[in-house]
């Protein structure tokens, strides 16, 4: 799946079924439901993909000093730019494997 494949399945009303719990966190985020994208990350902590998903989240939602902690976890820069960027960055990246 590509990054245009998986925008195309943000307008159905259930996640594709053979996404990874980061890509689904972030198949949630987009729906806006940050909890359930937050149980997602959470559900893999261990998972650097997972990490750095965890990381986004708590950035979006303001908690800084938690995204950093999850970024370091993932192995990734704590992020700066946009938030849709990010995601975008992200999600290509989960997708290409």
């Amino acid at each position: 799946m590509d990054i245009d494949e998986f925008r195309a399945t943000l307008q159905d009303v259930a996640p594709p079924a053979n996404l990874g719990m980061a890509l689904l966190a972030l198949w949630w985020d987009r729906q806006g439901d940050w909890e359930r994208a937050h149980e997602c990350a959470q559900a893999n902590e261990s998972d650097p993909a997972s990490a750095w998903v965890h990381a986004y989240l708590h950035r979006k939602e303001g908690d800084l000093s938690n995204a950093a902690y999850w970024y370091r976890r993932a192995g990734q820069p704590v992020a700066t730019g946009k938030l849709d960027a990010e995601w975008e960055s992200i999600t290509e990246t989960l997708l290409a494997g």
